[in-house]
Order: structure tokens, then C-alpha cells, then sequence
């Protein structure tokens, strides 16, 4: 019923509060309220972290990764509540069973499927893949909390 919502850049600004350079995801498709959504990251050699990580053989942190999930995870609450909207922030509180499969390197598109798993009060917890060209680069399994 409300499948296939896309969210643009000016929509996930409204959203969240990251703002570059530590903004991770450009874009939200097949947003299904409560239920899951699928970021998009395209990932540039411009990014500022492949200054040092590392030159030679630029490869995305596997921390930033779990950030663009979690990101996409943020989006996918405040939008689902539109209480939320403004007032509240979805802060990452615990990342469970990370793995790295693969590199994700400058001219990836990423796919960054997160999947709504379960909550409590103010506490949220959620399932993420990073793929790129169906292959899946990182799996986690991440917690947060919505607060003021």
C-alpha cells in the first residue's frame, strides 16, 4: 500500500540532521513504513576519508558503512513517524554481529537495505545488508534510540 517511497537529498535533510561531509546515504527507495527501507550511497574517490584510508587502495570504513545503514535506519523511523519529524533525533546505540565481506571501493553504488526488527519505548533495532551489484559487501545487526 505504501511500497516504492522515494525519498531525495532535500527530503532526508528534513529527516536527519547529518549534513556533509558526514552525510552517508544520497537517496531512500522501496521506503515501506515500520517495516524497511533501501539507502543509497554512491560512493566517490572525493570522499574526504579516502585521504587516509587508505591512498593507495581506497576502501570505505566499515564503521562508515554501518553509519550509511544506520542512517538509512533513521530516515526509515522518522518518516514512518511524522511526530518525529523536527523534534526528535535516532541515535545508533549498539552494533551487533558486523561483518565485512567484501571492499567497497570509489564508484560502488551501494545498496543498504535495512530491515526494522523490533522496538521498545524509545528503543529500536534493526537488520542491514550493504550490497553492490548483488553481491553483499557487510551484514550488522544495529540498536538505537530516539531522543530528544
Amino acid at each position: 500500500m505504501n511500497k516504492n517511497i522515494t525519498l531525495e537529498y532535500n527530503d532526508i535533510i528534513k529527516l536527519i540532521p547529518h549534513r556533509h561531509p558526514f552525510l552517508m546515504i544520497d537517496k531512500i527507495e522501496n521506503l515501506e513504513e515500520n517495516k524497511k527501507a533501501i539507502g543509497i550511497k554512491m560512493v566517490s574517490i572525493n570522499e574526504e576519508y579516502f585521504k587516509g584510508h587508505f591512498p593507495e587502495y581506497p576502501v570505505m570504513p566499515g564503521v562508515l558503512i554501518v553509519e550509511a545503514m544506520a542512517q538509512t535506519a533513521a530516515c526509515l523511523v522518522s518518516y514512518s513517524n511524522k511526530d518525529y519529524q523536527g523534534k526528535k533525533i535516532v541515535f545508533l546505540t549498539g552494533v551487533d554481529e558486523a561483518k565485512f565481506k567484501k571492499p567497497i571501493i570509489p564508484g560502488n553504488s551501494v545498496s543498504l537495505e535495512v530491515s526494522f526488527l523490533n522496538s521498545r519505548k524509545n528503543f529500536f533495532k534493526f537488520s542491514g545488508k550493504a550490497i553492490v551489484k548483488n553481491q553483499v559487501m557487510a551484514i550488522a545487526n544495529f540498536s538505537a534510540m530516539l531522543t530528544v
